[in-house]
């Protein structure tokens, strides 16, 4: 099998990982390409590698560590560019890539260890080091739209468990716009198919007309989002999804929004 096709499975899920990284689709874009560029100019360590899906991720991080590049940020409803340099001046580098690593793309401790070129016992730390640092951040409200209860109710605890405060439950596009009229929610968590027939992507759409907040859309098929052409959604959560990775896109689609606040702050606020 050629090179291509081997890695091509698995591009999609490096540009998600590009883009949690990153914060914007533009700038993790621009890195996979470098990656594969790479690749192609040096291909030994690919065509040699026992696990191809790590040796990829590794040389997107050496990649990443070597070129500094910086694409222009979007102008997205997904945040901005300083309050991404804010939150990601919060939380350190190494353990919000081991984190992004285990909880959104699924390596174990070994995995990671070999994608970061460090010892397990070292992954062991990181992965400690940020969910203390992750606790200790950014809190908001936070708008679910879903039709199924259980899910709502899963969905609920996960990020109730991570500080941020519910405001409301949405099962149908009309719920949606509504309560987000009233609310204001700094975040939206929304399924693709609601009770109703209607979409939440059109939802989701007008409620951004009339403001901004980062969007998290959760769907059975991830990678009809991850196509390349422009706009793409920038956070995807996959059904049937882990709990460790609600968790973990939740934290970086609040990290790259500039209207969320420090927990402190947010309690303050209520």
């Amino acid at each position: 099998m050629a090179i291509s096709e081997t890695i091509s499975q698995h591009v999609p899920f490096l540009r998600r990982f590009g883009r949690a990284l990153t914060g914007t689709q533009a700038d993790g874009d621009a890195y996979v390409m470098a990656t594969l560029e790479a690749i192609v100019a040096d291909p030994a360590d690919i065509k040699s590698a026992a696990d191809v899906r790590i040796a990829l991720y590794r040389r997107f991080l050496q990649c990443w560590s070597d070129n500094p590049m910086r694409a222009i940020p979007e102008a997205s409803a997904y945040g901005d560019e300083a309050g991404a340099q804010r939150h990601l001046g919060a939380m350190s580098l190494r353990p919000r890539i081991a984190f992004l690593l285990g909880t959104l793309e699924g390596f174990d401790q070994d995995q990671i260890a070999q994608v970061m070129d460090c010892s397990v016992a070292t992954v062991d730390r990181l992965l400690a080091d940020a969910g203390q640092e992750i606790s200790e951040q950014i809190a908001t409200s936070i708008l679910i739209i879903e039709d199924e209860p259980f899910i709502a109710f899963d969905l609920q605890a996960l990020v109730e468990d991570l500080g941020h405060n519910v405001v409301n439950v949405a099962r149908t596009h009309k719920e949606a716009v509504s309560a987000a009229k009233m609310h204001k929610p700094g975040l939206i968590l929304a399924d693709i198919h609601l009770a109703d027939g209607s979409s939440g992507l059109d939802a989701v759409n007008e409620i951004l007309a009339s403001f901004e907040a980062p969007v998290i859309f959760i769907t059975a098929y991830p990678e009809r989002f991850l196509t390349g052409q422009a706009p793409e959604p920038a956070f995807l959560i996959a059904k049937p999804y882990v709990p460790g990775t609600v968790k973990a896109v939740v934290s970086q689609a609040l990290f790259f929004d500039r209207k969320s606040q420090r927990r402190d702050q947010a309690v303050a606020s209520r």
